[in-house]
């Protein structure tokens, strides 16, 4: 007996509609935090993930694997992979509905190994919100936008406001957004 998928969202949502100053089409988006491990620029290691906003509710993210990134010989680790979909899944939250967001729950669906030297292209899409709840989805593709697809996921995100970072972040982490000037709670586009 096989188990049917669960339907996605898993709850009755309103349409997820990006916010008025949301970046339009072709908007190549710049890192949320320096320090972000898959979007900054600051971690050795880090993903450095790239993404540009598609249309109808997407955004278009990349990265290239590297060594680093490996777990098995050759192949990406699959927890840096569910890594890259966290990031992309917060990125689509973060800049096309501009509310901070924490990840609630992440699903990963594991299709095909990614070999190290790859790229992977994640398409990610807002798919609903019910509350502060915000449902995301993606597919990830090797080599190419129309790639083999080698990962899907689904995200539950939940909004929060700028006390959920000072009460949980470290102090220094807190001075260091304030010194970046995004810790003004209209002016956040971010995805922590």
């Amino acid at each position: 007996m096989t188990k049917s998928a669960q339907p996605w969202p898993p709850v009755e949502t309103e349409p997820a509609v990006p916010h008025p100053q949301a970046p339009p089409a072709g908007t190549k988006l710049g890192m949320h935090y320096e320090h972000c491990f898959g979007c900054g620029d600051q971690q050795d290691a880090g993903l450095r993930l790239r993404s540009t906003v598609g249309d109808g509710g997407r955004v278009h993210s990349q990265f290239l694997v590297t060594e680093a990134h490996q777990g098995a010989p050759g192949l990406a680790h699959g927890g840096l992979l569910a890594c890259a979909f966290d990031e992309a899944l917060g990125a689509t939250v973060g800049h096309l509905l501009r509310r901070p967001a924490v990840t609630g729950k992440l699903e990963t669906d594991f299709v095909r190994p990614v070999p190290v030297g790859s790229t992977l292209f994640i398409c990610a899409k807002l798919d609903g919100v019910a509350g502060r709840k915000i449902y995301v989805s993606a597919d990830g593709r090797l080599d190419a936008e129309d790639g083999p697809v080698a990962l899907r996921a689904r995200g539950l995100f939940v909004q929060v406001g700028f006390e959920h970072f000072a009460k949980h972040a470290g102090p220094e982490s807190v001075e260091r957004l304030k010194a970046s000037g995004r810790a003004v709670e209209r002016d956040w586009d971010i995805n922590p």
